[in-house]
């Protein structure tokens, strides 16, 4: 097996729900060694989701909790701070989703820790930010990444209700640019010999993928809402097709695709329309434009749709929705999906860490571990014994 990028690099995890532990399933993807704490008696709050949506099987914990090792852990009492700080040593990296007031009640801010091990990167995930009159606010990625953002209101039509987010959407956008902190300030760390601490929230990350609008905001003090005829033009819009699947045009570049734009939907008689032959008369007239289109594209279904807008070069795709994506060919060419052998499920399936490297790539070698599967091997490894595993059972300081 090739080697990992992150192999020999420790992470302790002391985070729960998505997106924090999912920045910690990209790292141990690449090999490092995630130990996720959870509570002796509640573990973590995502197991247990199995019933959202119907599903059979807890796939929400095991995408982001693949690869990793479980202890459980009561860091509430002193003597389960000593333990993590224990652990905490010797770990490369400190990845938590607890809030400013929690860290400092368990004593794990990071002007504690980098005492204890200057060499630690210390990776805080929060919902608005760790200042600030929010800072203690929860935060999920509907409420932090997706409403408070600006996404939920720009996503949406004037004087139309707003659209709901996906689940984990903002999580796992968030996930990514946690890792990318975290891999960041290792790399430093290679060339300074200090760790440091890293700040990401969902409501931050929210702003920075909303930017091309937020610019607009900060520059004019408006933003451009979305009007699916009067303001979005033909040819960048969405046309429902004759067996109700939809198809997206992206032609930023007007003018070089107009004439296979009209002879691919039938529409010769106005490529040299004054009304609709440059981008400014287009816009002009764009309801009655269109309009047109719509009328076209109804006619045939999105598979005898494809290979004429193909023909004509044309910039599109169809709106996929995910049972679709499963079984999308270029998806599996690419490795967006990676199959699994659970230990009772038997071989399942996980969308695979999406950033690919070439000569040290990730893997899913193991599945998600139960609450507190590795506990008495973590603390082995970090010098207690049979009789200290044994005391911490009975003061149920572990499970």
């Amino acid at each position: 097996m090739a080697k990992k990028a992150l192999e020999g690099i420790k992470v302790i995890e002391v985070a729960q729900w998505v997106a924090a532990p999912g920045a910690g399933a990209l790292l141990a993807d690449w090999g490092a060694d995630v130990v996720h704490v959870e509570h002796p008696v509640t573990g973590d709050s995502m197991r247990g989701l199995s019933n959202v949506g119907g599903l059979a099987v807890d796939w929400l914990f095991e995408l982001d909790n693949r690869n990793k090792r479980s202890i459980t852990l009561d860091i509430s009492c002193k003597e389960g701070q000593f333990v993590l700080y224990k652990l905490l040593e010797k770990a490369d990296v400190f990845i938590t989703s607890l809030r400013p007031s929690e860290l400092e009640r368990y004593n794990l801010e990071y002007s504690a820790l980098s005492r204890l091990n200057p060499r630690l990167i210390y990776a805080s995930l929060t919902g608005y930010g760790n200042k600030g009159p929010d800072k203690e606010r929860r935060g999920y990625d509907v409420s932090a990444f997706w409403a408070r953002s600006g996404f939920m209101a720009c996503i949406k039509e004037p004087d139309r209700p707003p659209l709901f987010s996906r689940g984990g959407m903002g999580d796992h956008t968030t996930s990514i640019a946690l890792a990318c902190g975290i891999t960041t300030a290792l790399y430093a760390r290679e060339r300074t010999g200090v760790g440091q601490e890293i700040d990401v929230s969902l409501y931050n990350t929210g702003v920075w993928v909303l930017s091309v609008d937020m610019s607009c905001a900060l520059s004019t003090g408006e933003y451009a809402p979305l009007r699916r005829r009067s303001e979005t033009p033909a040819m960048t819009n969405v046309y429902q097709t004759k067996d109700n699947k939809w198809i997206y045009f992206v032609h930023l570049q007007q003018d070089p695709y107009w004439s296979g734009f009209c002879k691919a939907l039938g529409l010769e008689r106005i490529e040299n329309d004054e009304k609709f032959n440059s981008m400014v008369s287009r816009m002009m007239n764009n309801d009655e434009l269109v309009a047109m289109v719509e009328e076209s594209i109804a006619k045939r279904t999105l598979e005898e749709w494809k290979p004429i807008l193909d023909q004509y070069q044309l910039i599109y795709s169809p709106a996929q929705d995910p049972t679709d994506v499963a079984k999308d060919e270029q998806a599996w060419a690419n490795d967006f999906f990676a199959e699994v052998e659970h230990p009772t499920l038997g071989k399942i399936k996980l969308v695979a860490n999406p950033i690919k490297l070439s000569k040290m790539p990730s893997s899913i070698r193991t599945t998600a571990p139960q609450s507190g599967q590795h506990t008495e091997e973590v603390l082995l490894e970090n010098g207690y014994t049979w009789d200290d595993i044994a005391r911490f059972k009975k003061q149920e300081l572990i499970a």
